[in-house]
């Protein structure tokens, strides 16, 4: 009796800290959603949108000069996940009405099923999972 184990599908980058890697990072989601055969599916484009929310907080606010973010995606049928790692301080929050500044983590609240913020030893990693139908 054979069983077929089907092993996650995994990609991961790294990006300097630069304005263009929010655009770099989505085009590289974008081309392993398409490996994976999900890039039709319905929820591409949240996915996309919580990378690009994702990583342009890493640059803006994780990311000291001279580091890179680390971008992490994967995928087992069931589920997708995102992970962004950096290497800066601080906890990141969402923002409310009221409050100044971007709404990107209320954006990945909102689109996403599952986000979370993780401590590393240097930094921090944000994720987002989104169930797969």
């Amino acid at each position: 009796m054979n069983e077929t184990t089907r092993l996650p599908l995994l990609c991961e980058r790294f990006f300097r800290r630069e304005r263009r890697s929010a655009q770099a990072a989505r085009r590289f989601t974008a081309e392993a959603l398409a490996g994976w055969g999900l890039a039709e599916t319905a929820r591409a484009d949240d996915v996309l949108l919580c990378v690009s929310e994702l990583v342009t907080n890493a640059l803006l606010h994780g990311v000291p000069p001279g580091r890179q973010v680390r971008l992490f995606l994967r995928y087992d049928v069931s589920a997708l996940v995102v992970e962004v790692h950096d290497s800066g301080g601080g906890v990141p929050r969402v923002v409310h009405d009221g409050d100044e500044g971007g709404r990107g983590l209320l954006l990945v609240a909102e689109l996403s099923d599952k986000w979370g913020v993780r401590e590393r030893e240097l930094g921090k990693t944000v994720w987002c999972e989104f169930a797969w139908p």
